[in-house]
């Protein structure tokens, strides 16, 4: 494929950088958007904003303004808002938009998940234990705030208040291997494990350290995507769809 065309992928996840380096390396301008949720970002090659947009009318008026041939949204599967403002602003701008989304996690024998479909229903169905895990992300810990339980959070930046009386942080930057994840939930004495099904095999170890140690895992549920929308699982499926697309527009130019 010729180096011509201009897409912006949305996230900062690790599919996203994958898709703009492999993207960047066919000569395709690539401008990558980050929440900026993250203090210090791992940056993609390429063009780089961070920061919102405004919601849909913000959206739609930027891709107004910069015309792109396409937009593909890897963001978190837990980015709902994004996700929602990226169907709606691509199609009234009349823009290709695909879903990059890996797959979620997937039990193995041996594991105890009770799944939930939210942070608050997570908080309900830890209210028994007395040493909780909560791996869900630093936003969102408000759920979790009336447990008496000690709860261990783990995340890449401080937490935002309001967190449970009793919380102990712990701030790092996955992967994580199987070992660090045994020796924490030993260290802790953690007694149960909530986490979002992200999916993907950065933060994965601690289900296998639940499984091993016999710990139950509380699992919050996907969120459901947008209609219409295509939806791929793999950079390489991402990368056929964009290319396909960038060749279809410059035969046409």
């Amino acid at each position: 494929m010729s180096g011509t065309g201009r897409v912006l992928v949305l996230g900062g996840t690790g599919e996203a950088r994958r898709l703009a380096t492999a993207l960047v390396a066919d000569g395709v301008d690539v401008l990558s958007s980050l929440a900026g949720r993250v203090a210090d970002p791992v940056l993609p090659p390429g063009e780089v904003r961070i920061g919102g947009f405004g919601g849909i009318e913000g959206l739609t008026a930027w891709l107004a303004e910069n015309p792109v041939d396409a937009v593909v949204d890897a963001t978190h599967p837990f980015a709902t808002t994004m996700t929602a403002s990226a169907a709606a602003a691509a199609d009234l701008a009349g823009v290709p938009l695909l879903r990059l989304q890996r797959p979620g996690w997937t039990a193995q024998p041996g594991d105890d998940w009770r799944w939930v479909d939210s942070l608050e229903g997570a908080a309900a169905a830890v209210a028994g234990f007395d040493r909780v895990f909560l791996t869900t992300g630093r936003q969102g810990l408000a759920a979790f705030a009336g447990l008496t339980a000690h709860c261990l959070v783990r995340s890449v930046d401080p937490p935002e208040p309001p967190l449970p009386a009793r919380t102990t942080v712990v701030l790092e930057r996955g992967p994580f291997s199987l070992d660090d994840e045994l020796a924490l939930l030993r260290e802790h004495a953690v007694e149960v494990v909530v986490t979002k099904d992200s999916g993907g095999s950065m933060t994965a170890a601690k289900l296998t350290a639940a499984r091993e140690l016999g710990l139950p895992v509380v699992l919050v549920r996907r969120p459901p995507l947008p209609e219409g929308v295509p939806v791929v699982a793999t950079v390489d499926e991402a990368l056929t769809w964009v290319r396909a697309g960038l060749d279809r527009a410059s035969s046409v130019d």
